[in-house]
């Protein structure tokens, strides 16, 4: 394959790869459009004077515009992309190498997508200097923001020829400025100087390099590698504030909400719940990537608890635990709320959580890791489900079988959270890969009377030795952001699958699965998109090579499709509030799910937006003593 070729397809894909977060959506769901948002992205090409080295498309400088030309078209209109170039101004010779080492040009800022402004920058740009890329770097990382997830993409043909100032140091001067700043580096048909100059320093960012020694290296590593470095979470929802008391607690209608809370702090909202109706309510939590945390310093617990009428405490009490907070971990709790369906027996407390009427769901970030911020944005999840007057199949116990896939597999880029979450299209064995300290999201859509099994293998990297262990971890979650199951282990640097002893499954979906014998079959009553969720954490030690790891995931979709249940009331407004004006566009990017249906007013279940919240990294504990590594899993 022609490298220009390959080129432009890595390079788009590691651009358009940059982490996709989604703003929020008020206590009433508001109508005001909110867009998608993109990590800021600078592009540093290279036009020194060795970029006029011959290639299947003229020269490697047009390789490269052509790949960048590809990335401007492909681009979402809400991203926010730069471009820097250096070697435009000078030529190589020894007598311009002066004015060559400060050649270097930023030519569009990182602002909401121009394409007509970025394809006509590099049109423009001529391959003919020296080769100043830490002073480009320094340049990109100054057009920045100062925080938050940020990005820079370096393509280059060799090392840098300007030295002082030394390019790795300048990479560990930038990544001072900020944990979520990360490079990337690609070393287009390079030597072994310039491919150990670039390793350095995407390695002291925490970023990695890719070595395209050829077109067809180029098309399968680099899209996936590039990517992987801003697969951050960011919270999503309406606006809205919690209060410490249910007296005052703000009311919330089915939606995505988006408010904060402190450590300590337990916060309240309330919940109008129709008699029959069954309420879910759930909260996510996304820690911040934190270096040098102890294990036993870096647990976070969150705990929900539901009240009645007059803040009668109705014993509900739910809490999950993550460890290895300092990863980036999203924390998520929840509950299934099925008070409403209760027919009250005349006893003046304990009525008060039977019933319809008004229902308050208190959140308490109870246990708190060491160097967190004093609040973090919690990103809460509301629907309202009407009494069903036909349930449809009865539960049904018997899991999808699950069938190991054949073939090299089809290539995805995973979500950094559940609201970007990479759709799985159906049975079939899809790659991947993970750097240390990340965590991936995808996507299953399954319809009643379907149901999902998988498996994940985690492929070698070369990486011995006790520094260069993590912990690994899947979970699987349905739709209301519940956790189904979960296994983890420790990844050696050798071949591992997870779930170690069978592959995760769901029973096939229906709403008579609320009732099944099995607790996690009860978490399996909703139709719509169930996540994956898949970590690899950051090695033992500081030490460690950071080396990425392939990962290999085999899904089974099984089971015919069922219509749903038939419901005593319409959802106009949908379970979730996505069928509200403007709402499916304010929630974040949030999912629709349908099943087949002669009768889209009787079975309204076709309608329901369903999410689920990943908390990638709840309950992964890996224990590395003198060589010994436990794993478990869920029962």
């Amino acid at each position: 394959m022609p490298r220009f070729i390959t080129l432009t397809a890595m390079l788009t894909t590691c651009l358009i790869g940059a982490l996709l977060v989604a703003p929020g959506a008020s206590a009433q769901p508001s109508t005001s459009e909110q867009t998608p948002q993109y990590a800021p992205t600078m592009l540093i090409l290279d036009a020194s004077g060795s970029m006029q080295r011959p290639d299947p498309a003229g020269t490697m400088m047009d390789a490269a515009k052509t790949a960048v030309r590809t990335f401007v078209d492909a681009a979402p209109t809400e991203s926010r992309v730069g471009l820097v170039t250096y070697g435009t101004g000078t030529g190589n010779s020894e007598a311009e190498k002066t004015a060559g080492c400060r050649d270097v040009h930023v030519l569009h800022r990182p602002d909401t997508l121009d394409r007509t402004a970025l394809t006509s920058a590099v049109d423009r740009i001529e391959a003919r200097g020296w080769t100043p890329m830490a002073t480009a770097l320094r340049q990109a990382a100054d057009a920045l923001p100062s925080s938050g997830p940020r990005s820079v993409v370096l393509v280059s043909d060799g090392d840098d020829t300007c030295a002082p100032p030394d390019p790795c140091e300048v990479a560990r001067e930038v990544k001072q400025r900020g944990i979520d700043l990360i490079m990337h580096a690609i070393g287009f048909a390079v030597d072994a100087k310039a491919r150990a100059q670039l390793t350095c320093m995407a390695q002291a960012t925490g970023g990695t390099y890719t070595d395209a020694a050829d077109g067809r290296a180029l098309e399968r590593i680099l899209p996936r590698v590039s990517a992987a470095a801003l697969r951050n979470y960011q919270a999503a929802g309406t606006p809205v504030t919690g209060t410490g008391g249910y007296q005052t607690a703000p009311v919330v209608t089915p939606g995505q909400y988006l408010d904060t809370i402190g450590q300590k702090e337990k916060r309240y909202w309330a919940v109008d719940v129709p008699a029959g109706a069954t309420a879910y309510f759930s909260g996510t939590v996304s820690f911040p990537r934190l270096p040098n945390i102890s294990g036993t310093e870096d647990l976070n617990t969150l705990q929900l608890r539901v009240y009645g009428a007059d803040g009668e405490d109705c014993h509900v009490f739910e809490s999950e635990l993550s460890t290895s907070s300092s990863d980036g971990v999203a924390l998520t709790v929840a509950k299934t709320w099925d008070g409403a369906t209760k027919e009250r027996t005349g006893s003046a407390n304990s009525d008060k959580c039977r019933g319809g009427g008004r229902y308050y769901f208190a959140l308490t970030w109870d246990k708190v890791s060491t160097g967190v911020p004093e609040r973090l944005p919690l990103e809460l999840l509301v629907g309202i489900e009407p009494t069903a007057t036909d349930p449809g199949p009865a539960a049904t116990a018997p899991p999808t079988a699950f069938a190991e896939q054949t073939g090299s597999g089809t290539a995805v880029i995973g979500g950094g959270s559940f609201n970007v979450a990479t759709p799985l299209t159906g049975s079939g064995r899809y790659t991947d890969t993970l750097r240390p300290g990340e965590f991936v999201f995808y996507r299953v859509r399954l319809d009643w009377g379907q149901g999902l099994a998988y498996q994940v293998r985690f492929g070698g990297n070369g990486a011995r030795g006790l520094d260069n262990v993590s912990n690994i971890r899947t979970a699987l979650y349905s739709p209301i952001r519940q956790e189904i199951d979960s296994d983890f282990g420790a990844y050696t640097g050798t071949d591992h699958v997870l779930p170690s002893n069978k592959p995760m499954t769901t029973v096939p979906i229906r709403y008579a699965n609320r009732t099944a014998t099995g607790l996690d079959a009860r978490k399996e009553s909703v139709a719509g998109w169930y996540y994956l969720a898949v970590k690899l954490g950051s090695t033992f030690t500081e030490k460690g090579d950071a080396a990425p790891v392939p990962i290999q995931l085999d899904l089974t979709v099984g089971g015919a499709r069922e219509n749903g249940p038939v419901y005593s009331a319409g959802i106009d407004d949908g379970v979730f509030g996505e069928k509200a004006s403007g709402v499916g566009k304010a929630n974040g990017g949030l999912h629709t799910a349908a099943a087949p249906t002669d009768d889209a007013t009787t079975r309204p279940a076709t309608k329901w937006l369903l999410v689920a919240g990943l908390g990638a990294g709840a309950v992964v504990v890996v224990g590395v003593i003198a060589g010994l590594v436990v794993a478990r899993r869920r029962g």
